[in-house]
């Protein structure tokens, strides 16, 4: 039964929230356009779904392929720079060049640069989603264990075989939390940057429907892209929390639910 209650307290709370955000405005009759009511965002939600279905695909095509792309970059380089530390020491401050720009300020520049605004608005969510995956993939990879490196050097392992066989392992809550974080930001990174792009493309997502509804005032349309977004962000977090719990929860402590926090 506590089980059962701790699994359904986060829905109980958002709806208790919701139902009191209803209340609230019913009360005080505010008026939409100010604060509209849950069940007006939702009204709103569903005679605009064309539309803000079509730019809630490509907000989410976009933040996937960035987060894809960090991903793989931030693998590969981590893998690099464990092989060879004199090329961390070279590079990795480059990485944390980008990680420090504002992508405000980089987002006007990528529209200059890169004909296609759906290329342009990729690199910008990639720019801020890569760095958390490299700086926790390459902490885990110097994390693993000494005794076991040089048990593997002791049997004359290759560098390769040291890579794939104790440090990957060793790294991969770390790429996880990495991950877990940077899920998150090519979210932010793609709206942020699409925001700065206004609506120039023929393709646009989630924050030009927003822009286009504040021109107009149309805060209902503006909650109901904006609770669409919150709702990617949400489900790309469960993803990869219940991604790291199946790879996790046989061999790591952070997914191993202990005796006494049950109980309680």
């Amino acid at each position: 039964m506590k089980t059962l209650i701790n699994s359904l307290l986060p829905a109980l709370t958002l709806i208790a929230c919701l139902v009191l955000w209803e209340l609230g405005v019913r009360w005080a009759d505010i008026p939409a356009y100010t604060l509209p009511a849950p069940s007006r965002i939702a009204t709103t939600l569903i005679d605009n779904w064309s539309s803000l279905a079509t730019s809630w695909w490509f907000t989410i095509k976009i933040t996937l392929g960035a987060l894809a792309l960090a991903c793989l970059g931030g693998i590969l380089i981590a893998s690099v720079f464990s092989l060879s530390p004199r090329l961390e020491r070279a590079f990795f401050p480059i990485a944390v060049v980008l990680q420090v720009t504002p992508i405000v300020a980089i987002a006007p520049l990528m529209l200059i640069y890169i004909e296609s605004t759906t290329v342009a608005l990729l690199l910008c969510a990639w720019i801020v989603a890569f760095f958390p995956i490299l700086s926790n993939t390459v902490t885990g990879l110097r994390a693993t264990d000494r005794n076991l490196v040089e048990l593997f050097r002791l049997y004359r392992a290759s560098p390769w075989q040291r890579l794939t066989l104790l440090r990957a392992p060793a790294a991969l809550p770390y790429f996880l939390t990495g991950l877990k974080i940077s899920g998150g930001l090519s979210l932010i990174g793609a709206v942020t940057a699409e925001m700065v792009a206004g609506s120039a493309g023929r393709e646009t997502g989630l924050a030009s429907r927003i822009l286009e509804a504040s021109f107009r005032t149309e805060t209902p349309k503006m909650f109901a892209a904006l609770a669409l977004l919150v709702l990617t962000g949400v489900l790309v977090f469960v993803l990869f929390n219940i991604l790291s719990f199946f790879l996790l929860r046989s061999w790591h402590s952070s997914e191993q639910i202990d005796e006494f926090d049950q109980s309680s």
